[in-house]
């Protein structure tokens, strides 16, 4: 049995970032995006995925969300970035060829 859960983070249209968590992201993302997602979301559509990571179970990601909500913006945007580093680092980029 999968029982993996997600923190995610958005971006809304206003600029403004909402966390939370879900077992599902593509679905979550399509609901909020449809104004049926949290209230906060619903009138700062539309919402884009900026970051999600991974736990092994529900409360777990539960606890992720609200410790990362507890950052400052600065603090959370910085996390995000080193996140995305950490994912790639050593990693060759290859160009495409138009």
């Amino acid at each position: 049995m999968d029982n993996k859960a997600y923190m995610y983070v958005l971006e809304c249209a206003d600029g403004s970032l909402y966390t939370g968590y879900t077992t599902n992201i593509e679905r979550r993302l399509q609901t909020h995006n449809a104004g049926k997602g949290a209230k906060y979301t619903r009138t700062r559509l539309p919402v884009t995925l900026v970051y999600q990571e991974e736990f092994p179970d529900k409360p777990s990601a539960m606890s992720a969300e609200a410790l990362f909500k507890k950052r400052t913006r600065a603090s959370k945007l910085a996390y995000i970035e080193n996140s995305i580093y950490d994912k790639f680092k050593g990693q060759t980029i290859k160009k495409s060829k138009k």
